[in-house]
């Protein structure tokens, strides 16, 4: 068989092990050897049809295709090709435009990573995992943290923040709880950037905060298989496979797929989980161009007492299938670079906060299903002295059925989003450069009324022998709509929702602080932010079983302090959040909340990476918060959370290597959310092979 064929075989062959395998485990895998050999036809027709497809190629500089050799699709948390670990941790700072992959066309920027430990110990790595430390991003989680998780940026709510892929922020309907569980591998995307104040208006939807984006970087031949197990009878899986074809006029066809299983019984009783991802990606690549077709798809049941309603003796589940479907086309030229993206996203959920007493197609079985069509642009365009900077997203969801979410008035809406910021570069003496930012998003519906906010920016970058400075101030105004649940939830009972909740609005001035200096990065930030009815979840002494959506406004005042730095064998990032709230609820009576008043008033990280030798390498994830009080929460309102990882590589035989990781080392109890349980200490030993 031809070698550039040869791992197709390589996937039949673990399909058919791995399903076996799984039968004995549950009935519930004895699907997935069919799943498998349907994707792998599929990616040979695609493949087929793909290499009837040709682009004319043009150059764009030698400096890309030097950095394109050493690029990886780079399986979280392990490496055996130093050069190739310090490709994958380039943060990309283009003038021009965001990054395509790993790649840009001007200054690229090295720099130590934000967390250290990117594999979890109680699965496989979602998206989520890479975010559980990191010094800007908060995750919340009920259980198990690749299980369900909130993101918070900036004392933001969780559905404040979005996801975006390309030129689409891929939202959910129904609650952003769901946001962050995209079925996608990372080991697929890139390293995660936050978007905050302009730039968060400019590439957001829907998000009022902050954006976490993600690029699709250039395949690379070669595999990753990962097995582990650990305590609670826990035992994952997870296989990626991928081949480059270079054609006739020198473009690339690439092709990946990866796979994932894992299953647990969970640190808690009633704490277990099952959870599948499926993966397939295509890619065609130019000097200037590349368009890149992900096919996802994800089974997850995960259980976790009191998770979303606070309750400890209630023993709840959720169980969510989400299919995702997403293409992503991007162009470069002399003059800045164009990005369109499209997505369809489908969810079907069946939530139980009592898994012993299930029902089904009834009111109180919390049934519902989804689905999201999106297509966006994304965009920079230099005229003269000015660069034109635009977005937009044209976004259509509905709610096809739910057993719950009976109330309101739609159950389809209609959202677009114009953005458009230009901004002057102005050259000044002593190595100077003064940079002024001004623009507007619109945002319309066709359920609320429509929005024009501005916004406005100015920089000052000083160069100097050893590095740089930077000094920003900037003003963003931004909006979005509530959710489904929060919506068309019942007036009353285990969630109570409200039909009159309408637009959201944040208002945000930052002025910040950065320089970079002989591998020092170090940055500070003060910000305010009015909140305008803003949609959080709240809780009366009078109806103790009853969560009800209620509008606030909110003053918020922070400070961020970051910093890191690199040595030959030893990567720190340090960060510090202080935060600060005041709230006006208006006339509703509330005595606790959820989320709003839900934050860390301090909270400390501290990550490093450190080479012990060529073969060891140590890894630590440090955090410690003080919360702000609430009456609900039954634990200390300061913890010390970490995670803890060694790994080792084989020296004779190349791509091999064993770790050892230990999330919440501390076995703390602390509960991100009032009355939720923690998740407790959980180790797990993992073999990888890289080829």
């Amino acid at each position: 068989m031809h070698r550039e064929y040869r791992w197709l075989s390589t996937v039949s062959w673990f399909c058919t092990i791995m399903g076996s395998h799984n039968q004995a485990r549950n009935s519930k895998y004895r699907t997935m050897k069919s799943i498998c050999i349907m994707l792998f036809r599929s990616l040979v027709l695609s493949l087929v049809l793909m290499s009837l497809v040709s682009v004319h190629a043009q150059t764009i500089g030698t400096e890309r295709a030097l950095i394109r050799n050493v690029i990886l699709f780079d399986p979280a948390g392990t490496t055996e090709d130093k050069l190739s670990r310090k490709a994958a941790d380039m943060v990309i700072n283009a003038r021009q435009g965001i990054l395509l992959g790993d790649l840009a066309l001007s200054e690229v920027t090295v720099s130590a990573k934000r967390v250290a430990n990117t594999q979890p110990a109680g699965t496989f790595a979602s998206l989520a995992t890479a975010l559980r430390f990191d010094p800007q991003i908060e995750l919340q989680s009920r259980g198990l943290p690749e299980g369900q998780a909130d993101v918070t940026v900036r004392g933001g709510v969780f559905e404040n923040t979005g996801f975006a892929l390309g030129a689409v922020t891929i939202t959910d309907p129904q609650t952003g709880h769901y946001v962050a569980g995209l079925p996608i591998a990372p080991s697929l995307l890139s390293a995660p950037h936050l978007q905050i104040g302009i730039d968060n208006a400019l590439t957001g939807f829907n998000s009022n905060i902050a954006t976490v984006t993600y690029s699709v970087p250039i395949i690379r031949s070669g595999g990753d298989v990962l097995l582990g197990v650990g305590d609670h009878d826990l035992k994952f899986t997870a296989l990626q496979l991928a081949n480059v074809t270079t054609l006739s006029n020198s473009n690339q066809l690439g092709a990946a797929v990866s796979l994932a299983l894992s299953a647990g019984d969970g640190t808690l009783a009633n704490g277990d989980h099952q959870f599948e991802r499926y993966n397939m990606h295509l890619q065609y690549a130019g000097e200037n161009a590349q368009t890149d077709i992900l096919i996802s798809y994800q089974d997850k049941f995960y259980a976790w007492p009191g998770a979303y309603t606070g309750f400890a003796f209630l023993p709840e589940n959720d169980h969510t299938k989400t299919r995702l479907i997403h293409a992503n086309h991007r162009r470069e030229n002399a003059n800045g670079w164009i990005e369109l993206s499209a997505y369809y996203r489908g969810l079907v959920d069946d939530y139980d906060f009592n898994r012993n007493t299930r029902e089904s197609g009834v009111p109180g079985s919390f049934e519902h299903k989804t689905r999201v069509y999106a297509a966006g642009i994304q965009g920079s365009h230099r005229i003269g002295v000015v660069d034109w900077r635009f977005g937009g997203q044209l976004s259509s969801d509905e709610l096809l059925r739910s057993t719950d979410l009976t109330e309101g008035d739609f159950n389809s809406r209609n959202y677009l989003k114009l953005a458009l910021v230009p901004s002057i570069e102005l050259e000044r003496p002593n190595n100077r450069t003064i940079t002024a930012r001004a623009g507007a998003t619109l945002d319309y519906s066709n359920r609320d009324s429509s929005v024009v906010s501005p916004l406005f920016g100015l920089s000052m970058e000083q160069k100097t022998a050893t590095g740089s400075y930077h000094y920003t101030i900037e003003y963003a105004s931004t909006s979005q709509l509530p959710g489904y649940t929060a919506l068309k939830s019942r007036p009353t009972g285990l969630f109570g929702g409200n039909p009159d909740l309408g637009r959201e609005k944040a208002r945000q001035l930052s002025i910040s602080f950065s320089q970079q200096s002989r591998g020092w990065n170090s940055s500070a930030t003060l910000f305010y932010r009015k909140d305008i009815d803003l949609v959080d979840w709240t809780y009366k002494t009078a109806t103790p079983f009853s969560r009800q959506a209620n509008p606030v406004d909110l003053d918020v005042l922070g400070l961020e302090l970051l910093v890191t730095k690199r040595w030959r064998s030893l990567e720190v990032t340090a960060g510090y959040t202080y935060l600060d709230k005041d709230s006006d609820y208006g006339e509703n009576a509330v005595d606790a909340s959820f989320y709003a008043l839900n934050f860390a008033r301090h909270r400390a990280t501290f990550a490093l990476i450190y080479q012990l030798t060529r073969q060891w390498e140590l890894r630590l994830d440090n955090e410690y918060r003080v919360q702000r009080d609430n009456p609900l929460r039954s634990s200390k309102d300061k913890t010390y959370l970490g995670s803890l990882s060694l790994a080792w590589e084989a020296e004779k035989i190349r791509g091999l290597g064993l770790a050892l990781t230990a999330d919440n080392i501390s076995d703390s109890g602390f509960q991100f959310f009032p009355g939720t349980p923690a998740v407790g200490r959980q180790v797990s030993i993992s073999a990888r092979y890289r080829w």
